[in-house]
């Protein structure tokens, strides 16, 4: 994918990211899938995927990496403006929520 200047629409319905959660489920989805869709567009002449790809790349390859970083510097690679790192912030800062309520119910925390 990184050698290849594409768009989402050039992709085969199926392999779509959206579609292929609709169509398989979340969980079927690689980390640059999912990242793909909370950032939601690519830019002129980079594909979402590609910049999900930079954006986890940058961030040592994990959500968790990613997790840790500050958004200020997330935002200096290009293709990720404040609205679409927001988006991801917040789904990351929901998923620290359920895993520390989880936690918590089992008696961990």
């Amino acid at each position: 994918m990184k050698d290849k200047k594409y768009k989402i629409k050039d992709l085969p319905k199926d392999q779509r990211p959206r579609e292929k959660l609709f169509k398989y489920g979340a969980e079927k989805l690689t980390d640059i899938e999912l990242l793909a869709i909370l950032l939601r567009t690519g830019t002129k002449g980079k594909s979402v995927i590609e910049i999900a790809e930079e954006v986890l790349k940058n961030a040592g390859g994990s959500f968790r990496g990613l997790a840790g970083k500050d958004i200020e510097e997330v935002i200096k690679i290009p293709g990720v403006k404040k609205d679409k790192i927001a988006a991801v912030a917040a789904a990351l800062e929901i998923s620290r929520r359920i895993s520390k309520q989880i936690l918590k119910e089992k008696g961990i925390i």
